[in-house]
Parts: structure tokens; C-alpha cells; sequence
């Protein structure tokens, strides 16, 4: 048996006979991993609680048969502890394990941009002074954009021809230009591209100076553009609470 060591976010857990757990990771070093933690459902156990969705923890493991079993953990980011309490953090917290776990299907690969996303969306929910809705959509942009499915925004898909453009496709991989338009696309608003650019490349006051209806709107193109991709929906993703910090703002 060998021992390795990594940090890595709790994605999800299950339940394994009467008193263990399987938890799947995203680690630094080593992409998605799946370990046997023993004993964690015990009352006793000495690191239980820092097993939970959203930690950020430093993990040592041992190599096992079929799953690794985890033998040390220490917390690096307590995520969970603020988003647990909030409906919209957690939902959007949900959506991000849950496509970050979608992204990563071999284990062992490593996934180091990815595992640097999913750390800076969760920090961000759990430090609570950026709309949850907009991290979300910014890490999902981002997300696509690791896997090699960035939606064009500011070019024809098809073409190249710089826009802004008219039309939006999700099956033809975004926006496109008059000549290549295709039956079915949309038509948001040119605030809606100017948001979703915004959140791709991190220009927050831009994407902080938008209005519900922009934000919402974005929204629906980013999950259904996630989704297409994917080709099954996120099981998560209907229940975030897309309710927009606007009016604090006094917008």
C-alpha cells in the first residue's frame, strides 16, 4: 500500500454500509478521486465533519484494491459553514460540485484549472459580497470554456465575423451572424452578450452594473448552453434561486 497526499474540494459524498462514506474530490494534483472514508458517520469520528459538500481540505490517502481510503484530513477552507445557511449560496454551491464532478469523468486526470475554478467560485459564494446567481454563471462560463465548449459571444460561431450579433444558437455553439443564422435561434438583448462576456473574462463591474431581467436572461442561455453539452440536465441546477441583489443596490 502507498501513501499520496493532495487538497482537493469535497464534490459529493454516499453512504457505504453502516458507518462509512465514498467521497469524490476535486484535487489539486490528481483530478477527481474517489476514497473510502471509514467510520465517518460514527459520532466518534475524528474527522466526519470535515468531510461535508464544499470542504476545502488538505487529504493524505492510502491506495486501496478498488477505492482509496483516506486517512488524514485537515480543513484548508471551511466553505460550508457560511453556505449551508443561505438557500441561494447553497443551491449555487450545488450546481458548482455537481458540473465540476460532470467535467471530470476519468479519475486520476489531472484537472488543475478546473480545481482552481471550482475553489475560487465556492470562496466567492462563501464570502457572500458577489450576487450568487452572477458567480454561478461566471464559473459555468468559465467551466465550459476548460472542457473546450465556450460559447461564442462576440464572433459568429460559425464564421468568426466579429459582432455583436442578432442571433444566439445553443446547437450551433452561440452567436451568429445574419448569413449563418439558423432556425430556432434567439434573439436577447445586446445587454445580455455584453453580461455574458463580462462574467467570461472576470470584468465584475460590468457584470454587478446589470439589471434582473439582463441577469435572468443570460441565465437561461448559460444553463441551456451547459446542458446541450452535457446532454442531460444538472439535477441542481432548477432549484438555485435566481433572485438578483439589485435592490440593495438601489437600482
Amino acid at each position: 500500500m502507498s501513501l499520496y497526499r493532495d487538497t482537493g474540494v469535497v464534490l459529493r459524498v454516499h453512504k457505504l454500509g453502516e458507518a462509512d462514506r465514498i467521497i469524490t474530490f476535486l484535487t489539486r494534483r490528481y483530478g477527481k478521486v474517489r476514497a473510502v472514508a471509514k467510520g465517518v458517520r460514527r459520532t466518534t469520528s475524528r474527522f466526519g465533519a470535515r468531510l461535508e459538500p464544499f470542504g476545502h481540505v488538505d487529504v493524505q490517502f492510502y491506495t486501496g484494491r478498488s477505492l482509496d481510503v483516506i486517512t488524514q484530513v485537515q480543513t484548508v477552507d471551511a466553505f460550508a459553514l457560511p453556505l449551508v445557511g443561505d438557500y441561494q449560496r447553497y443551491t449555487a454551491a450545488s450546481a458548482i460540485a455537481e458540473t465540476a464532478d460532470r467535467l471530470t469523468v476519468e479519475e486520476g486526470e489531472p484537472a488543475l484549472r478546473l480545481y482552481l475554478l471550482v475553489v475560487g467560485a465556492l470562496r466567492a459564494l462563501a464570502d457572500g459580497q458577489r450576487d450568487a446567481s452572477l458567480v454561478l454563471d461566471a464559473f459555468l462560463l468559465r467551466a465550459m470554456a476548460f472542457a473546450g465548449w465556450a460559447p461564442a459571444i462576440t464572433e459568429c460561431a460559425r464564421c468568426g465575423l466579429p459582432g455583436p450579433h442578432a442571433a444566439f444558437n445553443v446547437q450551433a455553439g452561440g452567436s451568429l451572424c445574419g448569413n449563418c443564422r439558423v432556425a430556432g435561434s434567439v434573439h436577447p438583448a445586446p445587454e445580455v452578450l455584453v453580461l455574458l462576456e463580462s462574467l467570461l473574462h472576470g470584468d465584475w463591474d460590468v457584470a454587478e452594473a446589470s439589471v434582473s431581467a439582463t441577469r435572468r436572461d443570460a441565465s437561461g442561455i448559460v444553463a441551456a448552453h451547459l446542458q446541450w453539452h452535457l446532454e442531460r440536465q444538472l439535477k441542481s441546477l432548477p432549484l438555485v434561486e435566481r433572485r438578483a441583489r439589485e435592490l440593495q443596490a438601489g437600482k
